[in-house]
């Protein structure tokens, strides 16, 4: 059963605000997902860029609202493996773009493909790729 976006801010807002507050789902599409990650000095490390676990926490993000669009809400949904080439220094303070697209929606476990982009680059940032294991139905 697929979730809008709607109903997946709804889940988020009652059990994981916390995402909330730096990701905003932007688009939910067929068997993907785009969110936007507001980038604050907090994000930034050393030499004017935004750091490597910034960028993994907006794929791995994109990645799960993916999956929640694609199967409807499952909590448990969680990464088993994320694999991430940066390919070029992003904008320090600009927001990043993920944009994730499922590749493989099985049954135990769903593989993605997430590219980053700083909003004002055409150029990708970052590629990620990323496992989730999908607790058995009950």
């Amino acid at each position: 059963m697929k979730s809008n976006k709607a109903e997946i801010i709804d889940f988020l807002q009652r059990e994981f605000p916390q995402s909330l507050q730096k990701c905003e789902i932007e688009t939910i599409t067929e068997k993907g997902a785009s969110i936007i990650y507001h980038v604050g000095s907090a994000d930034l490390r050393p030499g004017g860029t935004v750091s490597g676990p910034t960028m993994m926490t907006a794929a791995d993000y994109a990645l799960y609202i993916a999956i929640l669009g694609e199967i409807g809400i499952v909590a448990l949904a969680v990464t088993t493996n994320l694999s991430v080439n940066f390919l070029r220094k992003p904008t320090a303070a600009q927001d990043i773009r993920a944009v994730c697209q499922l590749m493989k929606v099985g049954k135990a476990l769903i593989v993605g493909d997430v590219w980053l982009y700083s909003i004002d680059l055409d150029e990708p940032i970052a590629h990620a790729v990323g496992t989730y294991s999908i607790p058995p139905r009950q």
